[in-house]
C-alpha cells in the first residue's frame, strides 16, 4: 500500500521509462545482429578485417551529418577520441569478427562480455585496490561459466585462435571501461561518430580495403539456407548494427540510467545466439548454455559492483556504450 511518503509514479514517467526500456532492447537486438549478419560475408570470401572495415566505414559515413555540431571536439579531446576509436571501436570489432570466423557467434560474444570481469582483475591485481565480495562472486561465476562454454575439461571444444580473439575483444572492451571516465565531457554522439572515423582509418591500415574483391558484394551469401544479396548483410551491419545500435543505446541511457540500460544490454548475447541459430544453424550445447548463463550473471554482478570498488569507473555501468 502506498503512503504519502511513497507517491505514485506519474504516468508520464512510467511511459518514458517504458519507451526507454523498449529502445534499450532495440539497441541490444541491433548490436546482437552484427555477428550473425557478418559471418556469411566472411564465409563468402571477405576477411574478418575487411568486414570490420566495411562496418566502420559505412557507419562513419552515415554519422558524418551528426558531427556537424561537434567540429570542435577533436581539438578539445583528441586523446579520448583516439583511445575510444582504437579500443572500443576498432579493437573490439576486429577481434570479434576474427573470432566468429572460427567459433560460433554466441561463444565469441559471451567471451567478449567478460570485459567487466577483466576490469575488476586489473583493479585488484594491477592497481592493488580492494574489490567487494559481490564483485568477487561475479568474477568467480564468470570464470566458471567460461570453463563450461569452452568445455575446458575436454581440451577446448573450439578453435583456440578464435577463443583468443574473443578474449582480445573482451580486453579491448575492458580497456575502454578503464579510460572512459575521461570521456564524461564529450557528447555521446560525437564520441560514437568520431570513434567510428578513427576506427575506420586505423583498420584500413591493416585491412587494405583497396584489395577487397568488390564483386563478392554484388553476389549472394547463404543465410537460413537461402541465397540473399550480400549487400543486404552489409546494409544490416552498417545501418542497424552500427548507426541505429549506437543511437538507440545513447537514447536508452538518457531515458533510463547507465545501470538499467547496461543491464538490458546483457540481452545482446542471447539475441546473437538466437539469430545465429536461425540464420546460420549454429547451436550451443547444454554445457555452453549453462556456461553462457553463468558468464552473463557473473559479468552483470561484476558490472554493478565495480563502481563501489573504484569510483572513477562510472562508465563501466554503461555496457551498451562499450563498443561492439
Amino acid at each position: 500500500m502506498r503512503t504519502s511518503a511513497d507517491p505514485a509514479i506519474p504516468s508520464s514517467l512510467r511511459s518514458a521509462r517504458s519507451v526507454g526500456v523498449a529502445v534499450a532492447i532495440a539497441s541490444a537486438v541491433f548490436f546482437g545482429g552484427s555477428g550473425p549478419f557478418a559471418k556469411p560475408l566472411i564465409t563468402a570470401g571477405l576477411s574478418p578485417l575487411q568486414v570490420a572495415w566495411l562496418r566502420l566505414a559505412g557507419g562513419a559515413v552515415l554519422m558524418l551529418p551528426l558531427l556537424v555540431r561537434h567540429l570542435g571536439v577533436p581539438r578539445r579531446s583528441p586523446g579520448v577520441l583516439v583511445g575510444y576509436g582504437l579500443f572500443a571501436v576498432a579493437g573490439v570489432q576486429v577481434c570479434y569478427f576474427a573470432a566468429i570466423a572460427t567459433v560460433p557467434v554466441g561463444v565469441a560474444l559471451l567471451i567478449e562480455f567478460l570485459g567487466p570481469v577483466i576490469v575488476l582483475g586489473w583493479i585488484r591485481f594491477a592497481r592493488r585496490k580492494p574489490v567487494s565480495r559481490s564483485a568477487t562472486t561475479g568474477v568467480v561465476l564468470a570464470v566458471v561459466g567460461l570453463v563450461f562454454v569452452v568445455e575446458l575439461w575436454s581440451g577446448l571444444s573450439f578453435n583456440p585462435i578464435g577463443l583468443l580473439f574473443g578474449l582480445g575483444a573482451a580486453c579491448c572492451q575492458a580497456t575502454y571501461f578503464l579510460v572512459a571516465d575521461s570521456a564524461d565531457h564529450v557528447d555521446p554522439l560525437a564520441l560514437a561518430g568520431y570513434g567510428l572515423l578513427v576506427g575506420t582509418f586505423a583498420v584500413a591500415l591493416i585491412a587494405r580495403p583497396w584489395e577487397i574483391d568488390w564483386t563478392l558484394l554484388a553476389g549472394d551469401v547463404v543465410m537460413a539456407g537461402h541465397q540473399v544479396p550480400a549487400l543486404l548483410a552489409v546494409g544490416w551491419i552498417v545501418a542497424f548494427s552500427t548507426v541505429l545500435a549506437y543511437l538507440t543505446g545513447i537514447i536508452a541511457v538518457r531515458r533510463l540510467s547507465p545501470q538499467v540500460a547496461g543491464g538490458v544490454a546483457f540481452l545482446e548475447p542471447v539475441v546473437a545466439a538466437v539469430l545465429a541459430w536461425a540464420l546460420l544453424s549454429e547451436e550451443l550445447g547444454p554445457m555452453q548454455l549453462v556456461g553462457g548463463a553463468l558468464i552473463l550473471v557473473g559479468a552483470y554482478i561484476a558490472q554493478r559492483a565495480a563502481p563501489n570498488a573504484e569510483p572513477d569507473l562510472g562508465p563501466l555501468q554503461a555496457a551498451d556504450e562499450g563498443g561492439r
